[in-house]
């Protein structure tokens, strides 16, 4: 059998997952911090919710100052000089992955508004997406309200908070509670005003975010427990399906909801602990990499195989690959090689050079693979292209069998509650319902998908967003 290498660039596409949006981070005290250290700490914790770009308002002597660029955080942080301009007692911040507004330069969070005499007097970040914000924007065009981005639903969010403030004698609290009736879709919200800090999430609690202490009067809010864990603070609790925090200078704490308890249901994205948040994160409580690892081993239980050795994709496969081999006996052994120093956009315009692209990017452990009946396990398979081409690296290397284990159900459906995802006719599960038909797209052995009830069955719970598994989502699209 001839084994074909697909064509490809290596850019967005390549990576063939589902991207979060962004991570969001906040820090409030009373008293005056290493605010610039902070958040160049949380936001590097929060790295791989979003690596296109990133930026953070700080509070300093009542002035909100903000700073934002494309590039990785450290990058980013790196070229700022005058770091002891952004010492203050409060800051948030954003890691960006684009989904609504492309990747212009206008749409890197945070937002802020500005009084009459050019002083920010308000600044957000967000994580999620609005499936309203197209007409909420066009209605507030429409009383005079302009717009910096070309299209951002974040910025959606702060307008409407800036309209309802003035309307309200300066209440976040009530402008936020108006606003939160008007926005529909998977929100987790940081704001910053001169004297407050607020943070508060959708009905649904779509998108995750978790609050900490650093200390006695000083409050962490942050899109995972890692970010917490890396400015040294301790975690207390994920805040509610539809719950509001606010945190003063008078050092008090204010915790609200913003609609009935009756009409919050949580629906927690599933994908949180299959792909998207670190392995050393908890959300909702509950252990991200255990949710992992148990995956592996449902998978060995759904279908038992035999083989020589258990590989996991480097790096969200390798917790379930451990699982399989524990609950199989199969030995685990990491032998795909990962650089981790690879670029996002590499992009190559010859063909013979794009064709050895995918040596740099996972490379095998070849006497480790020779004659061996291997079992492969990824947290997830979407288009398929990655896949192919990890079989084609296996098969070259002289695999004698190759067992291909999704640590996820096929993925049928797009996510437009803040994942960037490919269009259904891109998805090769929707495409092919007939597992047989991708065996052999993928030039596989044996191919199982970890199934629903399994999946849930782990989770311990019905109560996750599973709209790109099931085509049911907790949010309809307008």
């Amino acid at each position: 059998m001839i084994y074909k290498l697909y064509p490809y660039i290596l850019n967005n596409n390549y990576f063939d997952k589902f991207h979060d949006e962004c991570g969001i981070f906040g820090i409030y005290s009373p008293y005056k911090v290493d605010t610039f250290s902070l958040i160049q700490f949380g936001l590097f914790a929060l790295q791989h919710r979003g690596q296109e770009a990133c930026g953070f308002s700080v509070l300093r002597d009542g002035f909100i100052i903000s700073h934002k660029s494309e590039g990785l955080v450290l990058d980013f942080f790196r070229k700022i000089s005058n770091s002891e301009c952004y010492h203050g007692n409060a800051v948030i911040g954003h890691t960006r992955y684009s989904t609504e507004g492309g990747q212009s330069k206008k749409n890197i969070q945070p937002f802020f508004g500005e009084d009459s005499y050019g002083k920010s007097i308000i600044s957000i970040v967000h994580n999620g997406n609005l499936v309203n914000a197209k007409n909420i924007r066009k209605k507030l065009e429409s009383k005079g309200i302009s717009f910096i981005s070309e299209y951002s639903d974040s910025e959606v969010i702060l307008r409407l908070i800036q309209k309802y403030l003035s309307e309200s004698d300066n209440s976040l609290e009530k402008a936020i509670q108006k606003t939160t009736i008007d926005i529909k879709g998977a929100y987790s919200v940081i704001v910053l005003m001169d004297n407050k800090m607020a943070a508060f999430r959708d009905p649904n609690g779509i998108r995750p975010l978790c609050y900490g202490m650093l200390n006695e009067y000083t409050y962490i809010f942050s899109s995972e427990t890692c970010g917490i864990d890396s400015v040294g603070g301790f975690y207390v609790r994920d805040l509610l399906p539809g719950e509001m925090i606010i945190v003063d200078q008078k050092k008090s704490i204010q915790f609200s909801l913003l609609t009935e308890k009756k009409n919050t249901k949580k629906r927690i994205c599933s994908f949180e602990y299959i792909y998207f948040s670190r392995p050393d994160s908890l959300i909702e409580n509950v252990n991200v990499y255990k949710i992992r690892e148990k995956s592996g081993e449902k998978l060995y239980e759904q279908h038992p195989v035999e083989a020589d050795v258990v590989i996991g994709v480097p790096d969200s496969g390798v917790p379930a690959s451990i699982g399989y081999s524990k609950a199989s006996g199969i030995p685990f052994k990491p032998i795909l090689v990962k650089n981790k120093y690879i670029g996002r956009s590499f992009i190559l315009p010859k063909q013979e050079m794009r064709e050895k692209m995918v040596n740099l990017k996972l490379n095998p452990i070849l006497d480790e693979i020779k004659g061996k009946r291997i079992v492969i396990i990824d947290d997830s398979i979407v288009r398929g292209t990655t896949s192919r081409r990890l079989v084609y690296i296996l098969r070259k290397a002289g695999a004698k069998e190759i067992h291909f284990r999704s640590a996820s159900p096929p993925i049928i459906g797009p996510c437009y509650l803040g994942v960037n995802t490919p269009s259904k006719k891109d998805l090769i599960s929707y495409n092919h319902i007939d597992k047989k038909n991708i065996e052999r797209i993928l030039n596989v052995d044996s191919l199982e998908f970890l199934s629903m009830n399994n999946l849930i069955d782990i989770l311990g719970s019905v109560h996750y967003c599973f709209g790109c598994f099931t085509g049911n989502y907790p949010v309809q699209k307008n």
